[in-house]
């Protein structure tokens, strides 16, 4: 049993802080025979601050490897995505609580590097270019972003070694580049996505909602309404550029400016004249920056 760290896991769950380590926990882990349509060996990648949304992915890695198969939690707040003048440094760390709730979810190993440990020369020179998709909505507002992003993911598939992995629909773009990156450079991992979890007034659940204030949170449930005035107005028959328009009006109604209101084709290319679509939106209250997304189908 691991004690690295001194974060106290239960004795039916290991943390680990280091490449050997992790190694050394992986020894024991039983391999399958042969590949099958069922995951053996799922990992769940996050970035700590765990709450309701980072317990739907476990669940779900759960739920594909069943109680026989092992589920693998990462914690690493990865500095590669974080552009200047970012929430790098206030960015929540709470790995006691992580671990505890690990722990509670079924989680068979905690990996929680630091960054000396996933980049033991320093930044590293070569990472993952996203292409063109990387440079549109949150690309554009946050340049390198998702090469930061692809590049930790990259590292963290090759260490982990997992036959599956999950990530939230609310990072709807993330989702989209892990998936094309793992197509693209023939991965052998199957990603799938996990519908966002959501709040009472529905604002997607994020680490980030713990920066507003009181009064910052009354507006951001401006958020959420957005999206459904979209889809309020895919439903009535309305154009792409009319739904934009009516997550665009809901937003403005509050005085939110927002960063980007877009709608797109499932894959973010551009939006279909008819069938399914994804309205996806950025915005900041107060310094928090908000972002989130839905499907939506147009129709005539």
């Amino acid at each position: 049993m691991s004690t690295e760290g001194q974060v106290g896991p239960p004795p039916v769950m290991r943390v680990v802080r280091t490449r050997e380590s992790l190694e050394d926990a992986y020894a024991s882990v039983p391999q399958p025979p042969v590949r099958s349509a069922r995951a053996s060996r799922v990992a769940v990648f996050t970035m700590g601050a765990l709450h309701e949304g980072h317990i739907a992915l476990i669940h779900a890695a759960r739920g594909e490897v069943g109680p026989r198969g092992h589920v693998t939690v990462t914690i690493f707040v990865n500095p590669l995505q974080f552009g200047p003048g970012e929430d790098l440094e206030r960015y929540p760390r709470t790995l006691k609580s992580d671990v505890q709730i690990c722990a509670e979810e079924d989680v068979d190993l905690v990996f929680a590097p630091g960054p000396e440990v996933l980049y033991p020369t320093g930044e590293p020179e070569v990472r993952v270019d996203p292409g063109p998709l990387g440079s549109i909505l949150e690309g554009a507002a946050r340049p390198g972003h998702f090469g930061g992003v692809l590049t930790v993911v990259m590292k963290l598939l090759h260490l982990t070694r997992p036959d599956a992995t999950f990530f939230g629909e609310k990072d709807y773009q993330q989702l989209t580049l892990i998936r094309r990156m793992v197509a693209d450079l023939d991965l052998r991992v199957r990603v799938h996505g996990v519908p966002t979890v959501r709040e009472p007034d529905g604002l997607a659940r994020s680490s980030r909602n713990g920066y507003l204030s009181d009064e910052e949170r009354a507006l951001a449930g401006a958020v959420p309404a957005a999206l459904a005035a979209g889809v309020t107005a895919a439903d009535l028959g309305r154009s792409a550029d009319a739904v934009v328009g009516a997550a665009e009006l809901e937003l403005m109604r509050v005085g939110l400016n927002p960063d980007y209101v877009a709608l797109t084709d499932p894959q973010l290319g551009p939006a279909p004249e008819l069938g399914p679509a994804r309205l996806l939106l950025a915005t900041r209250v107060g310094k928090t920056r908000l972002i989130d997304n839905t499907p939506v189908t147009l129709r005539r």
